[in-house]
């Protein structure tokens, strides 16, 4: 065999050889769409009742838009509105710029410009603002860390921390509680 021959040879050899090594540690190819991160079903403009364990109402809600995430069974929702019944028949309205509702419902976390309205048909009608507040439907109660305003006839309060049982429609101030009398203008 000539030596051009057996440099051929080697070549060849180092090539196949190169080629496994390459073949043997490459990489797995990344997936496009990281598992879990898109929604297993959306729904758009849609009004959801959901029922506690008793089968009576626990929430309505109603949004333009829910996505449900198969990793955890969470939803997310934009622009949401609940009603929250109050046992009696009537209910408090809840809205925000976004929520997550936590994969059992029995807890609805609402950002972004929370504004809680009482049933319009109580004889002092009710308005709680703030930036973030936490539900928890079957407990029938809310509560926030945040700063939160209360709205009725005649009296404004503010305050930071916050909790509040809608049945009862008593509520806990944390901190940095002001009054201010609001008188009611004819």
């Amino acid at each position: 065999m000539s030596w051009r021959g057996l440099l051929i040879v080697l070549l060849a050899a180092a090539a196949l050889l190169s080629g496994y090594a390459v073949w043997k540690h490459r990489q797995p190819q990344a997936k496009a769409v990281a598992v879990g991160s898109r929604p297993d079903y959306v729904l758009r403009d849609f009004e959801l009742i959901a029922l506690n364990r008793e089968g009576r109402e626990s929430f309505t809600l109603r949004a333009p838009t829910l996505e449900r995430h198969p990793g955890d069974a969470t939803m997310t929702l934009s622009t949401p509105l609940f009603l929250l019944p109050n046992g009696e028949g009537r209910h408090w309205e809840i809205r925000a710029a976004n929520a997550w509702v936590s994969a059992d419902h029995k807890e609805i976390r609402l950002r972004g410009g929370v504004k809680a309205n009482g049933p319009p048909e109580d004889l002092r009608p009710v308005t709680v603002n703030t930036d973030h507040l936490d539900v928890f439907p079957e407990q029938n109660r809310a509560a926030t860390d945040g700063v939160v305003t209360i709205v009725q006839p005649g009296s404004i309060l503010r305050g930071r921390g916050f909790a509040v049982s809608t049945t009862t429609k008593r509520y806990v101030f944390r901190s940095e509680v002001k009054s201010r009398y609001a008188p009611h203008s004819h």
